[in-house]
């Protein structure tokens, strides 16, 4: 398959121009080139996870990924961490998950920041160390990855990795509330039914309840 060096979508055997973008390609070279660049290998291993285009093949994706990450791409280094993870395309492992995902946080990519604390926080692939989790977390929640935002929130809320703190808990948990996460949402009600790190506000409870209900999710203290 071949890829259009600009926008990385497919291109159309016999076509002269990229049909997405109207770059001018080589059709001769470009029926049969594979990508070289990080971009495009990525960009491939993603069609194949995906099964857009081309059957879904886990193991092509993991071989087009690992081109990639070997080139320093963060976003190949991310989900080839998460074919290791979940098992897709190769055997599950957790520590070459872990491998993966540093390299990817270490550059800023903040699904992979926010996964790299998972593995902190449950002790997978690397020693379990609740500070680790949340010098990750945060990292991620900065950068305004709900994921980690809420479990951010769940950090301060029990005290794992830092003091316990309900007020930052809160905050967390709103964060990731207005982007929708609705555990978050859930989270969030539940604090505003008892006054944990905000003023009880009966309001707001049904507000935040109502949100997540819309998503399937329901709090065990609403009732």
């Amino acid at each position: 398959m071949a890829i259009c060096s600009n926008c990385k979508a497919e291109l159309k055997p016999g076509k002269k121009f990229c049909t997405n973008c109207g770059t001018a390609v080589n059709v001769q070279a470009s029926e049969t080139a594979e990508p070289t660049d990080a971009a495009g290998q990525c960009a491939l291993g993603d069609k194949y996870y995906e099964g857009e285009g081309v059957p879904q093949d886990y193991v092509k994706a993991v071989y087009w990924y690992t081109k990639a990450a070997e080139q320093g791409d963060a976003g190949a280094q991310n989900s080839l961490g998460n074919c290791y993870y979940e098992g897709e395309g190769v055997p599950q492992d957790y520590a070459e998950a872990v491998y993966w995902y540093t390299k990817s946080a270490e550059q800023g990519d903040d699904k992979a920041q926010s996964s790299l604390g998972v593995c902190y926080d449950n002790g997978e692939g690397v020693p379990e160390d609740y500070e680790k989790a949340v010098y990750w977390y945060t990292k991620a929640a900065e950068q305004g990855n709900a994921d980690a935002q809420y479990t951010l929130g769940l950090c301060y809320y029990n005290g794992e990795g830092v003091p316990e703190d309900y007020e930052k808990a809160v905050y967390w948990y709103t964060k990731a509330a207005k982007q929708g996460h609705a555990d978050a949402q859930c989270k969030l009600g539940d604090c505003y039914q008892f006054g944990e790190g905000v003023l009880k506000d009966n309001k707001k409870m049904e507000y935040w309840y109502t949100k997540a209900e819309e998503q399937g999710k329901y709090s065990i203290f609403n009732w």
